[in-house]
Formats: structure tokens, sequence, C-alpha cells
């Protein structure tokens, strides 16, 4: 037999033996998510049980060396893996910021003493991290950031503050960008520091969005102590992590475009059916039908690409440049959809509260997207780097 179909079969009869039926099935609200950490509740045992054994087999995070948490597969078959997972329909065992941005700048840029220290936690769901780059002076231009981590011998005294901080009333850690060198030009003296969010010092304040409800808070830094072992990289040299880190953001955001199966309890083309009506094997709407179509060539056609990048960069390829791309498309395809799912719906659709329009679950959801464009670096910040970086224009004088 293949090893390749030798391995598939071992990984389908793995994931039926070990995935609980109640984790087969598409999740209902985002209170299903397991996001671990040292204070997270479990929505039911089926879901701590399913993180514990992905954990303790390395595939909550395949692709990563079997040293910090990690399955050491290789990208063909970390490819099955997923396949078999979708076959099956087993959600993923952990939702992780640590997962996601800040271990793809730790295991190029730590050292050997931190990726043994905080990978192999975040890879069993042990600590949640939150990301700590926004100040209220310094968003689109980060590198301005003002929250400063000063030299005290044997530790930093952090002070400043963040905003957008997503789920910083939850989070264990944090990982944040501070200025450590006040003279230096607004891009360098900038340091990369990991810290705990229990530390003394440390506040958040939740910050309510018009959707009603908001994973974002501000983080307040008031003479935070941190151990020097937790500056990752050199000092002052931090902007250059940074910079690999939001590539990694950027790409992941763009997933918001994506078409993801199992992640709505209704298809956009179904809402439209059930809305709408059909009148000879056709949606009885032929503006909106043409819309549809439209939408659905364009959403296929970023669902490759974004595959495609995938599949680049699990062969250590660097998304670049590339990343402001489909961050900028992956927005601009959520926010398309939403519309279309709210045109689909009627008045309907735009009920806030009661059971009948699942307390506004769409309407939240539309106006949510509108923030797309805007977290993760704008939309024009991300049309300025794709044409000076992509394609290569001229800069104005």
């Amino acid at each position: 037999m293949d090893e390749l179909e030798q391995f598939r079969q071992e990984t389908r009869a793995w994931l039926e033996a070990n995935c609980p039926a109640s984790m087969r099935v598409p999740m209902k609200t985002e209170d299903e998510v397991c996001w671990g950490g040292r204070h997270f509740e479990f929505s039911s045992d089926d879901q701590r049980l399913w993180l514990q054994r992905m954990g303790e087999k390395g595939w909550t995070v395949p692709d990563w060396p079997v040293q910090y948490g990690g399955g050491g597969l290789d990208r063909k078959r970390v490819k099955i893996l997923h396949e078999e997972m979708r076959n099956l329909g087993c959600r993923s065992p952990l939702s992780s910021l640590g997962i996601l941005l800040l271990a793809p700048a730790m295991l190029k840029y730590a050292s050997e003493e931190q990726k043994l220290e905080h990978l192999p936690k975040i890879a069993r769901g042990e600590i949640r991290w939150c990301q700590g780059y926004s100040e209220p002076g310094s968003g689109s231009d980060l590198a301005s950031l003002s929250t400063s981590a000063v030299d005290m011998g044997d530790h930093y005294l952090v002070n400043g503050a963040k905003i957008w901080t997503s789920y910083g009333d939850k989070a264990d850690w944090i990982f944040c960008l501070v200025r450590t060198d006040p003279d230096a030009p607004k891009h360098e003296g900038i340091s990369f520091l990991l810290f705990d969010m229990e530390s003394e010092g440390v506040s958040t304040a939740p910050i309510r969005l018009i959707s009603g409800a908001s994973p974002f808070c501000q983080t307040f830094f008031d003479n935070v102590k941190v151990p020097k072992a937790n500056l990752v990289g050199e000092l002052n040299k931090g902007w250059t992590i940074a910079k690999h880190l939001l590539q990694h953001e950027r790409s992941s955001a763009a997933s918001l475009g994506a078409t993801a199966p199992g992640s709505r309890k209704q298809s956009l083309q179904e809402m439209a059916v059930d809305a709408i009506g059909m009148k000879d094997g056709k949606l009885d709407d032929p503006i909106f039908r043409q819309k549809l179509a439209r939408f659905h060539v364009r959403e296929q056609a970023f669902t490759l690409t974004m595959q495609r990048v995938g599949d680049e960069m699990k062969a250590g390829a660097d998304p670049g440049p590339a990343s402001s791309l489909l961050k900028y498309y992956g927005s601009e395809t959520n926010k398309e959809r939403r519309e279309l799912m709210i045109a689909a719906g009627g008045l309907d659709a735009l009920g806030w509260e009661g059971e009948e329009f699942e307390e506004g679950r769409l309407a939240r959801s539309w106006l949510r997207s509108k923030a797309n464009s805007i977290e993760g670096g704008t939309s024009e910040i991300q049309l300025n780097i794709i044409a000076k970086r992509v394609l290569g224009l001229p800069q104005a004088d």
C-alpha cells in the first residue's frame, strides 16, 4: 500500500475512534468555539476531550516540529489530515491567536528556550494569547506607537495603552510592541515583548461595537514589570518581527472571505431561494441572480487562491506583500457576502432581537463585517502596499 494512502486510512480510523459525535456537527454560535487557556470554560466534556486528544497527538498544529508540541507532519500528510477531518465533519479542536499569529514569529525569531517554554502550551491550548499592537494614536501608522518599556536592570518597566486588543479580557498572555529607544527613528527603537496578563499593573476595558457585542478591549499598562528573558529577538529590532507577524495576520484575516463549509447554518444561495423563490428552475429575480452568480465566481477564485498560497506557506514560503492582496480581497468579499445575505433576506434580515430573528444574527454580522476593511490594516493601506510592493508602481512625489 502507498505510504500516503496508508496514512489516510490510519488517520481516518483514528479520527473515527477519537472525535466525539458532538464534535462532528457544525457549530451554531461562537460560544461553541474552543479557545483554550487557563480560565476557558468548555461548553461540554466532549469539547475538552477533543482538544486533549488532538493536543496529545500534536494535531492542533500538525505541521509544527514534535519538540514544540506539533505533529511533525509534512504538507502532504497535513493536507490529508484536514481532508479527513472535513469528510468526517470534525470541528477544529482549537482556535488560537497564538497559533495563527504569534507562533510563526516565534518559530523564526525566538530563542530555543522561548520556543520550548511557550509553543507546547500554545499547541495544547493551555495558554490563550492576545495581541498588543494598535494604540489610540497609532493604528495604520503603527510604527508611531508610544507604549514604553524602560530598562530597569533585570526587567523592563512597561507603561502605555493598546486598543482593539481582541479578547484581551480573556487572554492569559500578550505579545506586545513597545518602544525601547525613544530617540530612534519611529521604525527603529521598537521591541517585541511577551508578558502575563495577570501581571500587576495590567487592566482591560471592553469596547462595544455597533453590532451589540465585541471581542475588543482597550488594555492599559501601569508600571508593569516584564522580565528581560521575555524579549523576543534583538532589542530595538522588533519592527522586523512585527512585519513578519502582520503578513501572517493579513493572510489569516483574508480567510474571512473564503468559503468555509459548515460555518453557516444556511448558505447564501439557500437563503435567496427561501426569500425570493424559484421560477422555471431559476431564482425568481434576474438582477439578484446575476449578482449572486458574479459573487460565487469571485468567491471560488479567491478560495482557490487562498488554497494555493496556503500550500506555498506550508512548503516554507513567506506570504510577503501578497498577504495584503489576500487581506484586501478577503475583507471586501466577506462584506459583499453579508450585503447579499441582507438583500436576500429583506426586512426579516434586519430583525435585531427574538428567536425568530436568531437574536439578530444576520443584522449583527452585517454590521460587524464593516470593520473587516479597517482591522488588521485598512483597505487603503493594503492597496498602497499592493501598488508599491506587488505591482511596482512609481510613488507619488
